[in-house]
């Protein structure tokens, strides 16, 4: 009979993993790498820095990266909980009237009545119907700049065929619409 035998050597680095296997122990490492590591640094909550071109803050213990939209966020995120009453905005009407009041369904609805009570509906309602007013006035100004800025000098039909276009819009005119637009608009207010 031949004997077989193992001509193969072990490393070190075997020996322990088998070891480590023996034992239980089948994540521990074998061996210690040496390598880069950066220097770490303590921050404190709500601390403010700047690091690779990014600005930083820690919040409830987490390591977030501050942006330009952090305020368009912060507007559309919705709470949990009312911050008036501290009951849960669950109901259908609490997120629609949170983007206006900041308060749910609930809340608004208390105070319209309170208005209602102390005689100041007609004055809150008023009020929101002018502030609809302003808004309609600014949305229509920047639609018309906006407008008023593009380029008419050609236009890519359907079929792919660049249209050449001449002409330009008289600015005279159009400064008379917006402010027949906006008299018309202001004469709407209360």
């Amino acid at each position: 009979m031949k004997e077989s035998v193992l001509k193969k050597e072990f490393s070190e680095k075997d020996i322990q993993r088998v070891r480590n296997l023996v034992k239980g122990k089948d994540g521990e490492k074998t061996q210690t790498s040496v390598g880069y590591s950066k220097k770490y640094i303590h921050r404190n909550e709500g601390e403010i820095w700047e690091e690779d071109g990014r600005k930083w803050t820690i919040k409830d213990g987490i390591k977030q990266n501050i942006t330009k939209l952090d305020k368009a966020k912060k507007s559309i995120n919705i709470p949990l909980f009312c911050p008036n009453c501290n009951n849960i905005m669950k109901k259908r009407n609490d997120k629609p009237f949170y983007r206006v009041h900041n308060k749910c369904f609930d809340c608004v609805i208390e105070m319209e009545h309170e208005l209602k009570k102390e005689g100041k509906w007609e004055e809150y309602q008023r009020k929101i119907k002018n502030d609809e007013i302003d808004n309609k006035i600014k949305e229509f100004k920047f639609y018309i700049e906006e407008k008023l800025k593009e380029s008419n000098q050609g236009f890519i039909s359907e079929d792919g065929d660049m249209e050449k276009w001449v002409g330009k819009l008289n600015e005279k005119e159009v400064n008379k619409y917006i402010s027949s637009v906006v008299d018309y608009l202001e004469s709407l207010k209360e």
